[in-house]
Formats: C-alpha cells, structure tokens, sequence
C-alpha cells in the first residue's frame, strides 16, 4: 500500500466549503498517535472544581455527625444506643405523651411537643401512673416495669398525679408499643373490622380520661400500614436469603446471553432487523383490514353515516366508533403509514443494507477486542464511586452543626414557644415559672456561624460537581472505547494490524491529553441536568400557586430542556469519537462530527433506528428469556427438571430482582455495542471521504461493506 503517493480525494476536498478544519493526511492510519493536551483550562477549572469538592467533603466531615441520622436522639440531645455512653443499652425512643404528636412526620423529625427518653423496649402492656401506685406496696414488680419508662428509677411512687405532670419525671400511661425507626409506636391491629391497640378499643391516658384507639391512631396516622410495611421487608429478607444463589446464577446467565447475543449479530442482524419490517408491514395491513372491516359493518346500521361534526364534541369515547367516517378515517392514515413504511423501504434499501452490514462489522470488532465488554464493569465502580461520596457529603452536610434546643409547651399557650433556650439552667430562668409545663426540648442540629449559613449552597455546589463527576465518567468510558474502536477499523489487515492493548491505550490518552475536552463536554450536560433538576425543584415547591399559564410555561421549559439534552448528549457521543480519532478539542471535533453527519443525514438516520431496533430487541430477549426461566423456577413449574427454592413468600421479589438485573447487565454489554457501532459508523464515513477504493486510496472497510459500496458505485455510473 503506498499511503505517501495518496492524493486527497474530491469528496473530501469539498470539507472546505463546509467549514471542516481537519488537515488532509494522505498517511492516516487511524487514531493520531503525536497528540497535544487540548481544552487545558477547562481542565484547570475542572481540576480545580475536584480539589474543591474533596475540600468540602472534609469539612463537612469535620462538622458532620452520621450517628444524627442512624441513632434517634432524646430531649437531652443525647444519642440513644451509642457505644461508651450510659444509652448504650437503650436504643429505643420513647415518647412520654402521645397524643401531643399531631402526626409520625412530627414523631420521626423529633420535634413533637413531649419528653422523648431513651428505652431498652418499648411498653408492652397498659398500666396508667395511678395503677402502678396502688398494688406497690404488695408487688413491687409494677414499679420495677414502670420505672423503666421515667427520666430516673424511682424508688418510692410518693407523687401524686399532679407532681408527676409538673415536674415530667414519669409518662402518665404507657400502651402497648412496638420499636420501628428505632422509636416506640402504637401496637395498632384490627379486630373483627374494629381498630385496637393492644388488643382494647377503650383505655385510660392517665389523666383521668377514657380515650380509644381511633384518638391514638390520629396521633400516629399511617403507623400501622409503616408496620405492615416492615413485616413484608423481613419477608422480602428471608425471600433474598433463600434465593441469593438463583438470583447470582440467573445474572450469569444473562451475562452469558448478552456476549452470545452480540457475538451472533454478525449472522443474524439482518434477519432480525427484516423479520421486525415484516411483522409491522403485517401488523398495519391487518389494521387496514379491521378499519374496512368495521366500516363495511356499519353501513346497515341507522345513524353511522353521520359526521363527527354531526355528533358533536362527546365525553363517551365508544360513541365515534359507531360512525363509519371514523373508521374511514383511520383506514385512510394506515393506509398512507402503509405506502410511506414500504416506499422508505424501496428508496433507503442500500442505506438500510449498509447500516446491518455496520451491526455485523460491530459484532466482528467486539469479538477482536474483547476486553471493551469488561469495561463497563470499571465504569460501574467509577460511578459506585461517585455516588457514594456524594450520598455521604450529603449526609454529613445535613448532619452539620450543634443541638438546638427550643421551648415547647403541651398546650402551645406561652409567648416564648419555639424560642430556643438552655436545658441546663432551664428549670432555673423565669420562662419556667411563666410558662408552667414548658419544656427545654432537643429540636434540630444547626448553628450561625458562616459554614452552616452556607449549608444550602454546599449542598448545590455537592450536587453540580457530582452531575459533572457521572457525566465525565461516562464521557471517559465512551472516548475510550471509540479510540479502541477506531484502532480496529483503521486496520488494513484485520486483525493482524490492530495495535496491542488498544482499549488500554486509548484509555491512556484519553486522561492524559483529553481531559479538558472530556469536561468541557460534560460540564455543558451537567449544566442543562442542573437547570432540569432546579425546575422540577420549582414545580414542586410552588405546584398549589401556579396558574395556567404558568405551568403551560412550566412544561414548555421542561420539554425544551429534556430535547436539548438528548441533542447534546448525541452530539458528544460524536464529538468523543472524533477527539479519539484526531485528538482535537472539543469544540472543533463536536463541529467536525456535526458537519459529517449533516453531509450524511439519511444514513445517520437509517443506522440511528436501526441500531436501536436492534439493541431495544437484545435487552428484551435476554431479559424476557431469563424471566420467563426465573419465573418457572420460582414457580416451582419445572420441579420435575430441577428443584428450585421452596415456601417463597413473594415470588415476584426475587424474579423482579432477577429481571431488571438482567436488563442492566444487558445494557451495559449493549453500550459498549452502541458505542461500537457509532464509532464504525463515523470511521466508516470518514473512509468514504478520504478514499476512493483505488490502489492508491483504498477503503478500509470490510469486504461486506465494500462490495456494497462497489454495486452502489456500479449504480451511479450506469446512471
């Protein structure tokens, strides 16, 4: 082959008129090896965008506490069920008086207007404060059990009533409870259709007043369905231990499926892709059929030959299928959806035959470089990564600050409510004695210096990078494996002169020249993610006070703004394939990209559908095939060929799991193909460009492709 006589072609000197900066390289063998480092201060920024975030994380760290999250806290401010602390053994929040929770919001922010104390358990029987006092003195196991529920022991009940409630020492009642989210709840069940707690409809609260289990329910609304909600996770538990071995087995099975599924690509991609044209030519004509069908049966019936216009605007959708010029109508559109599918099929034959003949070429490049299908499994512990340091910035960010203590009373009367105080000297200030029954009660964690007035906008800045971070990786993964990609294509000899290690390599230049552009491209994403997420935040906050037209507005933006970031993430994926190939900043590789796929609109679109045809039809089949055997194993319906996991509670627990699993994997195998295929496809274009097919310019396509590129040429000439 003699690269150094080639002389660019026609095709390709018309770049000029078209904007295409590329210099003609008559030795172009492939992705650029002498590269420079592009978009540097875009790299700076980003860089430095890094530093900051690791900055913050630390002090957030400093300043955080995840214990305010995982340990329930008592009036005090102390955690319940910490190591080294006398609550060691009590790690169970008890509320002292009920019924002043409005509802479990209030309950699980911790700021219901109660004393909250620290419990080893929670109450598991009625028993009101006077109860207790009277059969003291013959068993004193009462007030060994009651005791357990007040601030300290009491050794002797000699208060009454009265100093109990003034001073908070005790609960007046306990009812029977059970701990979830680490805080005692009402026991609430149905009897004979009938709301109890603790098996009773009527108690005593302790203050001299009969109350029943509808005023408690109303105190903790929903609890009892949150319960439920807990016994079917422990099932869901015991389902997942019973069957974790399946579940692993189906998902390497799926693996399996998914590499075998592209591996016969190369032999069956057309076939699929004409047996789906087939089905849908067949399923419109049978509508054809149906609409003529139903017309020709209405023409015997009185009133179908009225108009639309006849019968008016009708809240009963069945009453426009007794006219007959509805089923005219929809006839006539299947009809031109009909003519339209098969005339795309006869104008777009070659472009379609070029884009299977891609699908096989794709399936051929995955096979001579197989270490591209274990680069999803990096791109998933790069954004486990990600996720992970962002989920546990937000949590200390969140948990940042000191106890914050405010007033609360149980009538809600004094003018110093919610003011914030000292539980301390509380008892000791004038606000106790004007205020008679007030509380010093743990509130919230925060603060007034600087950092915690910033708390909001950390928070923000936590979000964007993290948007920034998941949008570089996979901006990273998709430049790497279109430089592996490219190396293969732009092999005269496949695969003898494929370069060794090219997804390792491409990688290397990727971070070490390429950095800048990948964050220049995925900054531009963040931003639109950014400003999609900040109008979701506003549609939700302001959804009650939004008239019509606003949220007409409202809605417009936000389809705007998913259709711009669908264009820019194709327009990237592009724009990565062609910085892997020629090693330009983003800027001039996305207008590159741009403009080649302009010059090739019909066969941009033609491969686009294709391919997704292809990759929506993979993901079902390999997850369809192992639900379908998850399910009658499960089931036990295939007892007889093997034995699977009996007495599930939920069979659909672990099938679901086994399903979407499935899905996911597929799709991560199914990626690396997309990107192949996009890869192919712009190299494939841009050979059509450079080359003729002559000795001195010859393509570097494969003999597939070639020969049809050699008929289509045949064509033009004779034309």
């Amino acid at each position: 082959m003699k690269a150094d006589t080639r002389e660019p072609s026609n095709s390709y000197l018309k770049d000029k008129k078209y904007g295409d900066s590329r210099a003609f390289d008559p030795g172009f063998k492939g992705p650029v090896v002498n590269r420079s480092c592009t978009d540097v201060l875009c790299c700076i920024v980003f860089i430095l965008f890094i530093i900051a975030y690791i900055i913050l994380g630390l002090i957030a760290w400093v300043h955080g506490d995840p214990r305010r999250v995982a340990y329930p806290t008592d009036s005090k401010g102390h955690f319940c069920g910490q190591k080294g602390t006398p609550n060691e053994n009590k790690s169970i929040l008890f509320y002292f008086n009920l019924f002043s929770c409005t509802s479990p919001s209030v309950l699980i922010s911790l700021q219901c207007p109660t004393t909250q104390i620290c419990v080893s358990k929670c109450p598991e029987k009625f028993l009101t404060y006077m109860e207790m006092q009277f059969p003291y003195s013959k068993d004193r196991r009462y007030l060994k059990y009651y005791s357990q529920f007040c601030k300290s022991p009491i050794v002797h009940p000699a208060k009454s009533l009265s100093q109990i409630v003034m001073d908070d020492d005790c609960p007046t009642a306990i009812f029977p409870s059970k701990p979830f989210l680490q805080r005692c709840f009402p026991d609430f069940s149905t009897k004979n259709g009938t709301l109890t707690v603790g098996n009773r409809t009527m108690f005593e609260d302790g203050n001299g007043r009969t109350r029943n289990a509808m005023e408690l329910r109303a105190a903790a609304k929903n609890i009892n369905k949150v319960l439920d909600a807990k016994t079917i996770g422990m099932k869901v538990f015991e389902d997942y231990a019973t069957t974790w071995y399946w579940i692993l087995m189906g998902l390497l099975i799926a693996m399996l499926l998914s590499w075998l599924f592209l591996l016969l690509l190369r032999f069956t991609a057309g076939f699929l892709f004409w047996v789906f044209v087939l089905g849908v030519i067949g399923i419109i004509g049978y509508g054809i059929w149906h609409c003529y069908h139903e017309y020709r049966n209405l023409q015997e019936q009185p009133n179908a030959h009225l108009s639309v216009y006849d019968l008016g605007i009708q809240t009963d959708i069945k009453m426009y299928f007794q006219l007959r010029q509805t089923w005219l109508a929809f006839m006539v559109m299947l009809c031109i959806l009909e003519v339209l599918v098969i005339l795309m099929l006869i104008f777009l034959r070659n472009r379609i035959r070029i884009a299977i003949a891609l699908l096989k070429e794709g399936s051929k490049a995955i096979a001579y470089v197989p270490s591209t299908l274990i680069y999803p499994v990096l791109t998933f512990i790069f954004l486990s990564i990600c996720i992970c340091y962002w989920a546990v910035t937000a949590v200390y960010l969140a948990t940042s600050g000191v106890p914050i203590y405010k007033i609360v009373t149980p009538a809600g009367k004094c003018k110093y409510e919610n003011k914030t105080c000292d539980p301390e000297i509380f008892s000791t200030t004038a606000i106790a004695k004007a205020c008679p029954g007030a509380q010093c009660n743990f509130a919230f964690y925060g603060g007034n210096s600087l950092y915690h007035q910033y708390i909001t906008t950390f928070q923000i800045f936590n979000l964007f990078v993290f948007l920034w971070l998941i949008n570089f990786v996979i901006a990273l993964g998709q430049c790497a494996l279109a430089g592996a990609f490219a190396s293969y294509y732009w092999a005269f000899q496949k695969p003898d002169d494929i370069p060794p290690y090219p997804l390792f390599t491409a990688f290397g230049r990727a971070i070490r020249y390429h950095t800048g552009s990948l964050a220049f491209g995925s900054l531009i994403l963040a931003l639109i993610q950014m400003f999609r997420i900040t109008l979701e935040y506003l549609d939700r906050r302001l959804k009650d006070n939004q008239n019509n037209v606003s949220k007409f507005l409202q809605h417009c933006l936000k389809c705007c703004f998913w259709c711009l970031e669908k264009v820019v993430k194709f327009l990237n994926r592009n724009a990565y394939v062609m910085i892997a190939l020629y090693g330009k900043n983003f800027c001039r590789s996305a207008r590159d990209a741009f403009n080649l796929l302009i010059r090739n609109v019909l066969k941009v679109a033609v491969m686009d559908k294709v391919t997704d045809f292809v990759l929506v039809l993979g993901k079902i089949l390999v997850s369809g095939c192992i639900g379908v055997l998850a399910f009658l194993l499960f089931t036990e319906r295939i007892s007889i060929i093997i034995e699977g996991p009996t007495s599930l509670n939920y069979y659909w627990v672990p099938l679901l799991t086994v399903v979407i699993g499935s899905y996911v994997i597929a799709h991560g195998f199914f990626s690396v193909y997309a990107m192949c295929i996009d890869t192919i496809f712009i190299c494939f274009l841009e050979d059509l460009e450079r080359n003729d097919g002559s000795a001195e310019r010859p393509y570097y396509m494969n003999h597939s492709l070639l020969k049809i590129m050699k008929v289509q040429s045949t064509q033009t000439e004779k034309q």
